[in-house]
């Protein structure tokens, strides 16, 4: 909190706050990574290559204009991963003090007071919860380090220091979703490894559901009865959308030579379990996705667009979010006044802020495809994907990134920018730009559809 400290004495808004904060430290980023050390033949790798490739770590996106295993140097990656554990921790906290600013209390141990006049905290108790957040961050971190570490020393023959490096640039690009990898073909050389896949796969699920659910689940996983709304719609949504993302890539991708195909049964589980979890937001593949069928690709981009759960590191619009508007709709389909979800009754407001950050959600994805197919030759298949890729901050891609133009490469170093903060920052601002109102209007019937 002391970083933030002058930016929340200059801007008064909490998203203002998210927002200078994470435009600040991808402006350090950018520095950095111009500088001539930071690429491995010892010159400078220019502004625009700096700039993408410091959006896409701060943002934990994982998209690449240049391989960063033999682009960058040793200070180069360090630089990366530094920057996706800002991009990472920052995103957690934040995401964890907006849920605070919303509800009130966090449902664990630490209990935050909200001032509803002037929206402030008690500051022993966001350090208390932030410590958590943290510590929680760093040790699944070093879990999935340690893991890593002795699959690579023993199933790679990797000498120890480089295995531990390895294992720990990537414990860190997993748990943050951020996608960078140390090989040119991301993960592909172990899609039959279920230690390594599975490995990166769990690191992003758990930190993709997002501090307050974690917290939950693990202090009463015993009793869904009694989780809270945000719970119970993070976990149910998450598990269904990756069952029907695994079967959907184990139907379509089944037979292809170039993905699926050449995979006894267990791999072929395992590499469609893996890709349905990855457009969550974690970026790795150990498919090739050019090569994946245009019906994957709509699949990805699904997923993609959808995300993981709030207040964790992954993108997209949010589970929570699909969920509720699943709720609402058949709420509407059977004619019902109340959205109702278990015992619970969900806000009006609640209800409204879903649908507005869908529709922008489309809208910007829209905008951006647009205008990335005026910029470049490529299809409307490859553009898409490329565009949700960037928004989801996915890091997926089919392989087009790196010649996308100047042009082409700014628009998606904005679609990140946006797709980090703007569910974020939207969703609080939202929230917590409640106004009274002391009059009601008389209701106008209007025919919809």
């Amino acid at each position: 909190m002391g970083l933030l400290t002058p930016l929340t004495s200059r801007f008064r808004h909490p998203a203002q706050v998210v927002v200078a904060a994470f435009g600040l430290t991808v402006a350090v980023g950018t520095a950095l990574l111009a500088l001539p050390i930071a690429t491995t033949e010892g010159v400078s790798a220019g502004w625009l290559a700096a700039l993408f490739t410091a959006t896409s770590a701060v943002c934990v996106t994982g998209l690449a204009i240049v391989d960063t295993e033999s682009h960058w140097s040793v200070f180069g990656e360090l630089v990366i991963a530094g920057l996706v554990q800002a991009g990472g921790l920052g995103i957690m906290t934040m995401a964890t003090v907006f849920t605070l600013l919303v509800s009130g209390r966090l449902g664990l141990r630490a209990r935050i007071a909200v001032q509803a006049e002037t929206k402030t905290l008690s500051m022993s108790d966001v350090r208390h919860v932030l410590r958590k957040v943290v510590v929680f961050s760093l040790v699944c971190e070093a879990v999935a380090a340690t893991v890593l570490t002795a699959r690579f020393v023993t199933g790679y023959d990797e000498p120890f220091g480089r295995a531990l490096y390895l294992g720990v640039f990537h414990a860190i690009s997993a748990f943050n979703d951020a996608g960078f990898a140390l090989w040119p073909d991301s993960l592909m050389r172990f899609v039959s490894d279920g230690w390594i896949c599975l490995t990166v796969a769990i690191a992003s699920i758990v930190s993709g559901l997002g501090f307050p659910v974690v917290f939950e689940l693990a202090r009463s996983w015993r009793r869904p009865g009694k989780w809270t709304i945000l719970t119970k719609i993070t976990v149910w949504v998450t598990a269904v959308l990756l069952l029907l993302g695994t079967l959907a890539f184990l139907t379509i991708e089944w037979r292809n030579p170039k993905t699926l195909g050449p995979l006894d049964e267990g791999g072929k589980v395992l590499a469609a379990f893996f890709a349905a979890v990855m457009p969550r937001s974690a970026g790795f593949n150990t498919l090739d996705v050019s090569q994946m069928l245009p019906s994957s690709w709509l699949t990805t981009d699904l997923l993609m667009f959808i995300g993981g759960g709030s207040a964790g590191t992954a993108g997209g619009i949010k589970v929570t979010t699909v969920g509720l508007l699943a709720f609402v709709v058949w709420a509407e389909l059977r004619g019902e006044s109340r959205v109702n979800i278990g015992h619970r009754s969900l806000p009006n407001s609640a209800q409204r802020q879903a649908v507005t950050i869908t529709a922008l959600g489309v809208a910007i994805v829209g905008i951006a495809t647009y205008a990335l197919l005026a910029l470049t030759p490529y299809s409307l298949d490859q553009v898409l994907f490329e565009v949700v890729a960037a928004f989801g901050t996915a890091g997926l891609s089919t392989g087009i990134t790196a010649s996308l133009g100047t042009a082409g490469h700014l628009l998606l170093v904005v679609l990140m920018f946006i797709g980090r903060i703007g569910p974020l920052t939207l969703g609080s601002a939202l929230a917590l730009n409640r106004r009274a109102r002391h009059y009601e209007l008389p209701e106008e019937r209007v025919i919809v559809g």
